[in-house]
């Protein structure tokens, strides 16, 4: 089957239309001429019925020519030059007399026309318009009579407009084609520009974009969201490699401090005291890494949108007193105060998994940069229709130009001032995509040395 390009198919699809409605126009023109030339016709019958029925009169209920000497010489004596032809019939249609053009042909009166009514008949071969009506006198008919008029000229005229509409058709045709196909082709330009683009996009060049085209059309709209495409799926690559490149870094860390401590305990015999504490110092860089290869599975789940949201019904202080529970070794270690007092029962509809892990992120944080012997404080509350959880530590706090980045991935502010805080950067990343999933609003407020409070706003 042959196969048509793109361009190609829009001309022949605007070469259909158009061939359909040049036909319409040509057949309109065709019937208005037409019907212009039948009506001249038709006007000059009329007058020459008007004509010659002043020039007969009736006597003894018969028809006869009031002059007819005088109206033989006014008839046309040939078929050759605009004849007007004239019958009369008796009131038993026989004939009675007749112009001389007629010669030795009569006129053919059909008895099914209506008075008056012209129709189209031949004489002698030849394409005429004709008229019969009866003549009638005191209630009876006296007579007939038939007048016709040659067709040859408007005939002649119809016909090479036929001809003359019928050779154009075709040549038209094709010069719509190639106007179909130079226009079609100035209008897919931009497609091809798209096409171009994206052959010269790979992973290693991610910056070329489309030339938006000048008229703000579909093709406009086309190459704007083609473009923004190309924008996230460069951000999403470029947020893919930061990603590989810091968690194979932050995966190396430990791992080097593991190879380290066992290569120092391995090269002479120690104390048992000693090899307790590397031991122990081993299990918790194990236990780092654990919690990071964990934080790294749930950013991928949730990068791919491969978590599924469960909502139950949740009682919110149960969930934050188990939160506490966990990290009761730390609070205990750094003797750090816990104000979490209330009155009665929260309750949300949440993902209990989901929930769990925001809060016990952002307890995680509040205990790491509290200062020992601090305070960390966690408040409950009703907002209208909503729950609200205010976490409150009196901590270091986090500079206000660090603010619009603490939800990026392994980014941790002022890493070198508090380098014995260990971390990974991952956990407000998780919280944020948590909360965007769930709908829960988030809001963080710090002032450096004066400490950081968290407030997330449940629906």
């Amino acid at each position: 089957m042959l196969q048509f390009s793109f361009k190609n198919r829009i001309a022949f699809n605007y070469l259909l239309s158009t061939a359909l409605l040049v036909l319409f126009v040509f057949i309109i023109i065709y019937n208005i001429v037409l019907f212009t030339v039948y009506s001249h016709v038709d006007s000059d019958l009329a007058l020459e019925v008007s004509s010659h029925l002043s020039e007969i009169e009736i006597k003894d209920n018969h028809i006869q020519l009031i002059d007819a000497e005088e109206w033989r010489e006014q008839e046309h004596n040939t078929l050759n030059v605009n004849p007007v032809y004239v019958e009369i019939l008796n009131g038993d249609k026989q004939f009675v007399d007749k112009s001389p053009n007629l010669k030795n042909h009569h006129l053919v009166f059909r008895t099914s026309k209506k008075d008056y009514k012209p129709f189209d008949t031949k004489l002698n071969g030849r394409q005429i318009r004709q008229v019969n009506f009866r003549i009638e006198h005191k209630g009876k008919i006296a007579g007939y009579m038939m007048i016709a008029m040659s067709l040859e000229d408007p005939v002649m005229v119809l016909r090479n407009l036929s001809r003359v509409l019928w050779i154009s058709y075709p040549l038209i045709l094709v010069l719509l084609f190639f106007a179909a196909s130079f226009i079609a082709g100035r209008s897919i330009k931009p497609i091809q520009n798209i096409t171009e683009t994206a052959k010269s996009i790979s992973r290693g060049n991610l910056k070329s974009r489309i030339v938006l085209p000048q008229n703000r059309d579909e093709l406009y709209t086309l190459s704007t969201t083609i473009n923004a495409l190309l924008d996230r799926i460069e951000n999403t690559i470029i947020r893919e490699k930061q990603f590989t490149s810091d968690a194979s870094h932050e995966l190396r860390t430990p791992l080097a401090v593991l190879k380290g401590t066992l290569e120092v305990l391995v090269r002479k015999p120690r104390e048992k005291q000693e090899y307790e504490e590397k031991v122990k110092f081993c299990i918790s860089e194990v236990d780092r890494l654990n919690d990071l290869i964990d934080q790294l599975l749930l950013l991928a789940r949730l990068e791919n949108q491969k978590i599924a949201i469960n909502p139950q019904t949740i009682e919110l202080d149960d969930l934050i007193l188990q939160s506490l529970e966990r990290f009761s070794a730390k609070i205990e270690r750094r003797n750090i105060t816990i104000d979490f007092t209330f009155e009665e029962h929260f309750y949300v509809v949440s993902d209990v998994f989901m929930v769990s892990t925001i809060l016990q992120n952002l307890l995680s944080n509040a205990l790491k940069y509290a200062n020992d012997n601090g305070k960390v404080t966690i408040v409950l509350y009703r907002e209208n229709q909503s729950v609200g959880c205010k976490i409150i530590d009196q901590g270091v706090g986090i500079p206000k130009e660090d603010l619009e980045r603490i939800y990026e991935q392994f980014y941790r502010s002022q890493t070198v001032v508090h380098e014995p805080i260990k971390g990974t950067g991952l956990g407000l990343s998780i919280v944020k995509r948590l909360s965007d999933l769930l709908k829960i609003n988030i809001t963080i407020e710090s002032e450096p040395h004066k400490g950081t409070t968290v407030t997330i706003l449940f629906p």
